[in-house]
């Protein structure tokens, strides 16, 4: 897995970005981002294809290297699935198709549903350059919490969408996705204290209604972070120049951190759940300190000495989100 954009995806966005001024776009990503952050839905900020255009170029890169991160993961737990369908749920820009696609190549049928036109328009815009599954991909304009049925696929993904939903729809919607899921289901929100809590609740009406989650969690029980932390990973990605110029920041990487979850149903063959570890391991004199969240549900502090040569130099080369 890698964080980087697609060639293909990237020449798209520097395409697209043919004579629109940047200044313009920095103003309406920074307009975006107050707007989010005060709980706005999309619906009241993305109103113009330079409002798309302005979150793609600010957002697109990180919600593509969180889905690919959450999708790598998905195969590696699922390694015999191979989905033909898909259906991104809330798709915006389409950036977790790209991811998807990416994952599994030989996807051929992609639903994008989405409520804001100009997003489904820069998607459309962008997929021409993509694979024949996501040239060809279906556009439906809906809301998630409408009533479904929504088309189903073996592979069904809802990016950064939980956030615009409220409270009292929670419920519904998860169970309309998990509805039209034949395969897996994830789930991705921002790395925050709420995006855990609407992981966390999703969770619950997942194993309410059969799902078997498989990841972030090795096992079925309750999770022990619950009142002391919040289970979040992170994955670093690039900035493009205009990228840092839209966002007015200097340092050419950013650090994207996200909350998922994978549920599976039964026909999928599951590799073996391992303990996975659940903060930046720490590394000192005696050896590497680790957090892990366990196989039986228990939080576990395990230290790998340096003396141990061959586990330390395995433990070496993982990091935060990873297992063992």
């Amino acid at each position: 897995m890698t964080p980087d954009l697609p060639a293909s995806l990237r020449a798209a966005i520097d395409k697209a970005l043919e004579g629109v001024p940047r200044k313009g776009l920095a103003e309406r990503a920074a307009r975006a981002s107050r707007a989010y952050r005060a709980g706005q839905p999309s619906s009241a900020v993305i109103v113009e294809a330079d409002d798309a255009l302005a979150y793609a170029l600010t957002r697109l890169p990180a919600t593509y290297a969180a889905c690919a991160a959450v999708l790598a993961e998905a195969a590696r737990r699922a390694p015999d699935f191979a989905p033909a369908s898909l259906l991104d749920a809330g798709a915006g820009t389409g950036a977790a198709s790209w991811a998807a696609v990416d994952a599994w190549p030989r996807l051929a049928a992609l639903t994008w549903l989405d409520a804001s036109s100009p997003f489904l328009a820069l998607a459309r815009q962008l997929a021409a350059a993509g694979p024949q599954g996501l040239r060809e991909a279906q556009a439906v304009r809906g809301d998630l919490t409408a009533a479904g049925p929504w088309p189903r696929a073996d592979l069904v993904i809802a990016s950064y969408a939980l956030a615009e939903i409220a409270a009292d729809r929670q419920t519904s919607t998860i169970i309309e996705l998990w509805t039209s899921c034949d395969g897996l289901l994830v789930l991705v929100e921002p790395g925050t204290p709420a995006g855990y809590r609407r992981i966390l609740a999703a969770r619950e009406i997942l194993f309410d209604i059969g799902a078997t989650v498989i990841a972030p969690c090795p096992h079925q029980a309750a999770c022990p972070l619950v009142g002391e932390d919040w289970c979040h990973m992170s994955v670093r990605l690039p900035r493009s120049r205009d990228h840092r110029l839209a966002k007015g920041a200097e340092v050419p990487f950013e650090d994207e951190r996200y909350s998922y979850l994978i549920a599976a149903r039964p026909g999928v063959a599951l590799g073996p759940a391992r303990p996975r570890i659940l903060a930046p391991p720490r590394t000192g004199k005696p050896g590497i300190a680790l957090k892990l969240c366990g196989v039986d549900g228990a939080l576990e502090s395990r230290l790998v000495a340096k003396r141990d040569k061959v586990a330390y130099a395995a433990i070496r080369r993982l990091g935060w989100g990873d297992v063992l």
